[in-house]
């Protein structure tokens, strides 16, 4: 902690086993709970690892009652999002087959008339609708870009003193770092941003100017941090009734948690998903996509709203905990250990259906091939394609069971015959064949692609700092209007300071000049 090298996180990974040797002989010398209350005081990020039997014993997830009892009697999880005004519909049983063919049959018999409700329209779906975003990182900011795509007008809020993290999440080191980040770009373009210092008077009052004009406030911070502003939902309903807050803290608004910061790396331990990924004796980190998995599902949850604002009008507290996302993501491992009394695990490249699965080499040096064979008939057709006759005449490999418990011997099969061919040839061969196999492809040698590049999936625009940048561009398509598109760059820091104080809110020069003495806005980190 001394040593000013460690501040720059490259020198950290350079001398990462003497890092992570230093961190695992001083975690021995505390229990895990010691260890979590110790850090929750430094606000340090952490949680216990969880499984499919020790998660739903946690006391935060008992007492926020994250784990409910199903028809068919198993636990699993909840509903992983909250409405202010209504409950999620109760479970019921999984239907058994033509359990419902008389009812749907009557129903089609009817003479009713159908109701026809006009599908798509000339303007995009959310045309008209004022965000006011107050996230950071990439669960929130994931939020509200599909949100800014589809055409609401997003206004980003960040300060000087405290810019979006995630700006700094960068490999660039030159003089304006923080407008070079990745992730940062990725989930920002079409964004408007402004800078208001919060624990100041003037800052505060202008962004509670921003929210009563605004139909949705977001925020994805601890569950303390918004409130210490004065900007609890009780605040925001006084402001503007008709605004939606939506809120997506790591771990939710109440329970022994709440107050712990948390990321998706964080959730993605507790919830089990770590559990089952990795080496036998080393969990690891599913690396982070718990974060734009919870923003789809707050922009779910967050369109239920606004339907039940077009009917009453009004406006209603949403919670997305980004937890009971990933333990939504994990719920087969609770359904199991609570069904069959079966704890799953992680076991490398292998997996619980497909069998065999893993990661092969090929002729290429470095290139690997990913193959699963996910039932009998695709066993058969592996066995002819590699010439491997005597493999599908054993009796002890016709299940994927029995399969399994030979793995060692498989993979030994199968690689003899990868090692043999490029892996462009051992690709195609076997989609032919009707495998599934793909490459193993570094995100660097993404682009191009033929297939994205078919479909258009990246979108490239001038950045005033990065130049011409590549985006990644929407994940769906839909026949109602033209595919989505960014209608802007991210913004950088401060950007649009003057287009949004001026334009919407009516302050003028003189007054923005002394915002910007006081630093209450800006277009610089204070730090830096």
């Amino acid at each position: 902690g001394d040593d000013e090298r460690y501040l720059d996180a490259r020198n950290r990974m350079a001398d990462l086993d003497f890092v992570r040797g230093a961190i695992h002989d001083a975690l021995r010398e505390k229990t895990t709970a010691e260890w979590i209350e110790l850090c929750e005081l430094l606000r340090i990020p952490v949680t216990p690892v969880g499984d499919g039997a020790s998660v739903v014993e946690m006391d935060h997830l008992q007492t926020r009652g994250a784990f409910v009892r199903s028809p068919g009697g198993f636990l699993q999880p909840r509903t992983p999002w909250r409405l202010e005004t209504c409950e999620p519909a109760p479970l019921r049983p999984a239907p058994e087959i033509d359990a419902d063919r008389d009812g749907v049959l009557a129903l089609l018999d009817s003479e009713r008339e159908p109701e026809r409700h006009r599908i798509g329209h000339a303007d995009l779906p959310f045309a008209g609708l004022r965000v006011v975003d107050l996230t950071a990182f990439w669960a929130g900011p994931y939020t509200t870009s599909i949100l800014s795509d589809l055409g609401a007008d997003v206004i980003k809020v960040e300060s000087v003193q405290r810019p979006d993290g995630m700006r700094f999440a960068t490999p660039v080191r030159n003089e304006i770092l923080w407008e070079w980040s990745h992730v940062f770009h990725g989930v920002n373009p079409g964004k408007r941003d402004v800078t208001l210092k919060l624990d100041d008077e003037d800052g505060l009052t202008l962004l509670k100017r921003l929210i009563g004009e605004a139909d949705v406030v977001i925020e994805n911070f601890s569950a303390r941090v918004m409130p210490a502003f004065g900007l609890d939902a009780e605040s925001i309903r006084a402001v503007n009734s008709r605004a939606i807050y939506v809120r997506m803290p790591a771990f939710g608004l109440d329970g022994p948690w709440k107050d712990r910061a948390g990321f998706a790396m964080t959730v993605e331990q507790v919830s089990g998903l770590a559990w089952i990924t990795g080496y036998p004796d080393l969990p690891l980190v599913p690396r982070g996509f718990c974060d734009p998995v919870g923003g789809m599902h707050a922009v779910f949850a967050l369109y239920a709203a606004l339907e039940h604002r077009r009917r009453t009008g009004e406006g209603q507290l949403v919670e997305v905990p980004l937890v009971e996302v990933a333990m939504n993501l994990a719920a087969e491992q609770v359904i199991e250990h609570s069904q069959n009394g079966v704890l799953l695990s992680r076991d490398e490249n292998r997996g619980p259906f497909a069998a065999p699965q893993g990661v092969y080499a090929s002729a290429d040096e470095e290139a690997l091939v990913a193959v699963a064979i996910p039932d009998d008939d695709a066993w058969r057709s592996l066995c002819t394609l590699i010439g491997a006759d005597d493999l599908a005449a054993r009796d002890d490999l016709v299940t994927a069971d029995g399969r399994r418990r030979h793995h060692d011997e498989l993979d030994a099969r199968i690689e003899a015959w990868t090692t043999q061919h490029d892996a462009d040839t051992i690709v195609t061969r076997m989609q032919e064949a009707g495998l599934p196999a793909e490459h193993l492809v570094n995100a660097h040698a993404l682009h191009p692609h033929a297939q994205l590049e078919h479909r258009r999936f990246f979108q490239a625009m001038r950045h005033p700092r990065t130049g011409e940048t590549r985006y990644p561009g929407w994940p769906m398509r839909f026949s109602g209007w033209p595919r989505a598109l960014h209608r802007r760059t991210p913004p950088t820091l401060g950007e649009h300071n003057d287009e949004v104080l001026a334009d919407d809110l009516g302050l003028d020069a003189t007054a923005r000049g002394k915002l910007r003495e006081r630093q209450v806005i800006g277009e610089r980190p204070s730090f830096m």
